[in-house]
């Protein structure tokens, strides 16, 4: 197996600033690595990292990781086994992990003549799936430009964690006054009894459809159970659900959980997460970073196994070097993918 490995840098449409941001000041422009893995029969699956500082993770992290893996234990063919090895050494370098599962699920498909969809015996139902765009903490005015920049979706997210919280709803609600919107708190209220006072004070607002982890992931776990207890709103963990393992814990302290391959280690245990999840109960939603086409399309593959969708980091940026699903009106469709196969993405202009 060859693998080649190049860096992209995607440049925002507006600054993007979340709760934990808020000092920095956000960020215009977010670096992931482009990976390509070929084998001996010229078959090349694409993959993508993009590391989060969240997570103790960077570019020079990611390539560390990478010079280190045994490309000759790599298949095509049995992709499951060379992914579950990676993980195994992989602790602490999911975004690493999580481009090369791409791109070895990318070419197992393409193997095989299939979308990964179908590879993954999941389908894809054209027309169902609606993802929702994502507004960052900015000032007022902003957020409400931001708003009527995104009246093709009827589904959005707005970011929270601020001391002008209520003014930034407002200002949301000033240019959509009866969209649907989900509240993502980013761990910014680290008291339980915050939490419930802005839940509440969201609840008032009958177009809010969920609270995306209130609290940090720290949180003691009686904590969150005495949160979920009383929230008038259904809570999803973010930050709190990596995979599989974190289920358990999740169901006790929230309603939902929120995949993110770069979470997850890459497509594989994603779907295994999901799986997980909805068998205890949990609803489901797949999220991103900022990101190009190549990770949101392979994280729209595994639509079928959820209730909601996030997949908007190459929507959120102006110069993706990729094609892939599209989302026009907020619907996620592979009907115009570049590609019959594998990830269905095309390089932008080849």
């Amino acid at each position: 197996m060859k693998i080649r490995i190049h860096e992209e840098r995607l440049k925002l449409r507006h600054r993007w600033t979340i709760a934990r941001a808020v000092e920095s000041g956000g960020a215009t422009d977010e670096t992931v690595l482009i990976l390509e893995l070929e084998d001996e029969d010229g078959i090349i699956g694409l993959g993508e990292c993009a590391p989060c500082k969240r997570y103790n993770e960077d570019l020079d992290s990611v390539r560390a990781f990478l010079a280190g893996v045994d490309l000759e234990s790599l298949s095509f063919e049995n992709p499951e086994a060379s992914i579950d090895s990676l993980l195994a050494a992989g602790k602490g370098n999911m975004s690493a992990v999580c481009g090369l599962d791409i791109a070895l699920m990318d070419g197992a498909a393409r193997r095989k003549g299939v979308p990964l969809h179908d590879y993954l015996g999941l389908g894809f139902e054209e027309g169902r799936h609606v993802t929702s765009f994502s507004i960052g903490i900015d000032d007022p005015e902003k957020i409400h430009q931001k708003v009527l920049e995104a009246e093709e979706f009827p589904i959005l997210k707005l970011k929270l964690g601020h001391p002008n919280d209520r003014e930034h709803l407002a200002a949301l609600r000033s240019a959509a006054p009866g969209k649907t919107v989900r509240v993502d708190g980013n761990e910014a209220w680290t008291t339980k009894e915050k939490a419930l006072e802005m839940i509440e004070w969201l609840a008032g607002d009958p177009g809010i459809e969920f609270v995306e982890q209130p609290m940090p992931s720290s949180t003691d776990i009686e904590d969150l159970v005495w949160l979920k207890e009383r929230s008038p709103l259904p809570l999803m963990a973010d930050e709190s659900f990596h995979n599989a393992v974190d289920v358990e814990h999740c169901a006790r302290g929230f309603h939902s959980v929120n995949a993110k391959l770069v979470k997850t280690g890459g497509v594989l245990q994603a779907y295994r997460a999901l799986k997980k999840a909805r068998e205890a109960g949990l609803k489901t939603m797949i999220g991103c970073m900022i990101e190009t086409s190549i990770l949101i399309s392979a994280a729209a593959h595994l639509s079928a196994l959820t209730d909601h969708l996030d997949i908007d980091g190459n929507i959120l940026i102006s110069n993706d070097p990729y094609l892939g699903p599209t989302s026009k009106a907020g619907i996620v469709s592979f009907s115009d993918a570049p590609r019959p196969d594998g990830l269905r993405v095309g390089r932008r202009g080849a």
